[in-house]
């Protein structure tokens, strides 16, 4: 069993029971079993934005100084998936590859293999894992996301914006409601010169949101010389101090995505589903026979 090894500390087995956890392989939910209630110590710190945003240099300067601090550190790296060959270039791991040597910082680079919202199917899981194995802290880096892939938001106990000056964040913040998914705004790139501006149009966005608990602070960086980066930190650990942990909102998703999962492969026949359709053209009845047959009283006190 991988489980007790992953538990010790062995990166082999780590790196090993995460691709089997990312390729599906049979059994692996066996040890996910043993590990989940395992989970629970480390900070999680999801980063999104536009494309081109910087979020993996950023990402890389938030290790370094992390590791300064003697922080263990674990980064979980989502690219993009082709539509056509369901491959991924997987160019974050080569941008913080400074850090391959370092016993203290484990990088995972995942595909989304189609999945929307921003993260991938197996991410969260990944990243539990990261969290089992020690690691103190946990980034998750996302796909440069759109205006509902906002799954981050959810399963980071800290969620970090990213924008830069001169992409028309501004009119795209209220478009994709990042005021409500944001813990910290990142205006990176601040030697442009555009960032004033594009730091005080989130100020007035902020002006006119409804939260009362927190108020996201806007941070300016230049991530490419480490500026602004012992600034967010200070601000993630304030944010960290003030909320607690999203634990079981995180295996909440990982519940939601393997009850998907199984329903499919139980349910799922395209051929037959296309069938039907052209006897009948009613999806809805459709959907409603086969949701009729999955329905029964759950018992939840076990």
């Amino acid at each position: 069993m991988l489980y007790q090894k992953v538990l010790n500390g062995d990166k082999r087995s780590l790196a090993r029971l995460m691709r089997f956890v990312d390729d599906r392989v049979i059994g692996y939910e066996k040890e996910m079993k043993q590990i989940l209630p395992k989970c629970g110590k480390a900070h999680f710190i999801g980063i999104t934005g536009s494309p081109g945003a910087g979020k993996s240099t950023l990402t890389n300067e938030l290790i370094k100084h992390y590791r300064k601090l003697g922080k263990r550190v674990g980064v979980v790296a989502i690219d993009p998936t082709s539509p056509f060959s369901e491959g991924a270039i997987l160019g974050d791991r080569i941008r913080m590859a400074e850090h391959s040597q370092d016993d203290g910082v484990f990088i995972r680079s995942v595909a989304t293999r189609g999945h929307l919202g921003g993260l991938s199917s197996s991410a969260v899981e990944i990243a539990l894992l990261l969290d089992a194995a020690g690691y103190d802290i946990i980034i998750i880096e996302t796909v440069g996301v759109g205006q509902d892939e906002v799954e981050i938001s959810t399963v980071s106990d800290t969620c970090i914006v990213v924008t830069v000056p001169g992409l028309g964040d501004d009119i795209q913040a209220i478009k994709a409601g990042i005021l409500e998914i944001a813990d910290i705004f990142v205006v990176n790139k601040a030697d442009k010169d555009e960032a004033n501006r594009t730091a005080r149009d989130l100020e007035i966005m902020l002006e006119l949101s409804q939260k009362k608990d927190w108020i996201p602070p806007i941070i300016k960086t230049i991530a490419t010389k480490g500026e602004g980066i012992f600034e967010l930190v200070e601000n993630i650990e304030n944010h960290k101090a003030k909320f607690k942990p999203k634990h079981s909102e995180r295996l909440f998703f990982v519940a939601k995505q393997y009850l998907i999962e199984k329903i499919e492969k139980k349910i799922f026949s395209y051929d037959k589903i296309i069938d039907k359709l052209n006897i009948n053209g009613d999806p809805y009845s459709l959907v409603e026979k086969i949701f009729d047959s999955l329905t029964y009283e759950i018992d939840f006190t076990d």
